[in-house]
């Protein structure tokens, strides 16, 4: 059941006897635009730290655990063109418990949390705000320090080049911070209630007419509905964008962007799916049999998939010295599967990892909700499970060839380690 509680905000109710809890999800919706990138970040520790009538965290943990240890949380994330702040919540279904409302004390909660944020006049708390303005700066500066991390986001920034927006990660940056006040979070928070399309989720053993009625009490405002296209179209380039760092590390990490103009919900995107487990996405692919394993240039090698940004990424983490032979040979590899060469053992067992995986996550609760979302923002990618492992299924090795070969490098990232007496 999908209902409009507002123009602009949606409530969609997912019946199921599946669990015993219930999830509660919401989604702020909005165009990806770097200038509230880190506010949103900045914002969603703000809300859920305290509110207006649970001013500091002890109260707010002594109210999830009156809920009987409620999982609660909020958290940002990007996909292609959108930005989004997430609030989510996990309760016990009153029906295990005797003479309970758990169910309209947490609807009550997220609404203390969504519009009563701990804001006094036109600003947030002051002390609340520092404090969480300093531990998101030390979250933003602790990522330079997972080299992994920092490589991946190192390939985005030079990859994007040519687009402010999609170059920076989904929670922002520390030069943007400093910006913040707590009057302007006041008053970007006031934005975001105002104007961002919201989705709301509860997956569990309810009833429809009831959630309706428990959710319509939350005073939403109608906004613009229609935000835009999801998907981001990278321009293409013939020059490949290369970017070395060096460091003090015992392990180089060595990783590269290729463009693959095939997005979810595209003809393409299950042989596309498949080309990525052959190639690097599984232990039993190319990149870990052969880079890792046989000719052991590398501790880690895989491949990972963006289907809203069209981009394949191989990310390895190797001795420095190695740089060329890796980059050969992963060249290699994409070459070899042009040419067709590509294992019935390899093609089955992809198949039969990708149709575990889609199994399993339909017994995922929150798997089965981003499920759920995607599947109302973009309705004509909807597939039953059938269609889903048939159309999976359906792909042959050519189809897989055909991928390969509209394949196109097109940025090199290589973080360099420095011994520090070498």
């Amino acid at each position: 059941m999908t209902v409009k509680l507002a123009k602009g905000v949606n409530l969609h109710v997912l019946p199921t006897e599946k669990y015993k809890t219930i999830r509660i999800f919401m989604r702020f919706n909005t165009k990806l635009d770097r200038k509230i990138i880190t506010k949103r970040t900045l914002l969603s520790s703000l809300m859920e730290t305290n509110s207006l009538n649970y001013p500091d965290q002890t109260l707010m943990s002594e109210k999830l655990a009156e809920l009987y240890g409620a999982g609660f949380g909020l958290n940002v994330n990007k996909k292609g063109n959108l930005h989004w702040l997430n609030l989510s919540m996990s309760i016990v279904n009153d029906k295990y418990l005797n003479g309970t409302d758990v169910l309209g004390e947490a609807v009550s909660f997220i609404k203390e949390i969504v519009f009563f944020p701990h804001i006094i006049e036109d600003h947030f708390d002051q002390e609340t705000f520092d404090r969480e303005k300093e531990n998101t700066a030390a979250y933003l500066k602790s990522v330079n320090e997972d080299k992994q991390t920092y490589a991946a986001l190192s390939l985005q920034n030079l990859y994007f080049s040519d687009s402010e927006d999609q170059r920076i990660p989904s929670f922002g940056t520390l030069e943007d911070l400093e910006k913040e006040t707590a009057q302007s979070m006041a008053a970007y928070y006031s934005q975001m209630i105002r104007e961002d399309q919201v989705d709301i989720f509860v997956l569990g053993d309810v009833e429809e007419k009831q959630i309706h009625q428990l959710f319509s009490a939350l005073p939403f405002t109608d906004r613009e509905e229609g935000i835009g296209e999801i998907y981001y179209h990278h321009s293409i380039s013939n020059v490949i964008k290369e970017r070395s760092d060096q460091e003090e590390l015992a392990q180089s990490k060595l990783n590269i962007g290729y463009d693959t103009n095939i997005f979810y919900g595209d003809q393409d995107y299950f042989s596309l799916q498949i080309f990525n487990g052959v190639f690097g996405g599984f232990p039993h692919s190319k990149l870990f049999m052969n880079v890792r394993e046989k000719e052991n240039l590398a501790y880690y090698a895989s491949s990972s998939l963006d289907t809203f940004r069209g981009m394949l990424t191989v990310q390895t983490g190797i001795d420095g010295r190695n740089r060329e032979k890796v980059l050969r040979l992963v060249a290699t590899e994409l070459e070899n599967m042009r040419r067709g060469q590509i294992t019935e053992e390899e093609l089955s067992q992809t198949k039969a990892m990708l149709k575990n995986q889609y199994l399993l996550s339909l017994d995922n609760g929150a798997a089965v909700l981003e499920s759920a979302y995607m599947d109302f923002l973009l309705p004509e990618t909807q597939l039953s499970a059938e269609e889903w492992i048939r159309r999976m299924e359906a792909v042959t090795i050519k189809d897989i060839q055909k991928i390969a070969e509209g394949i196109s490098m097109q940025a090199i990232f290589f973080l360099e380690g420095e011994q520090k007496n070498g």
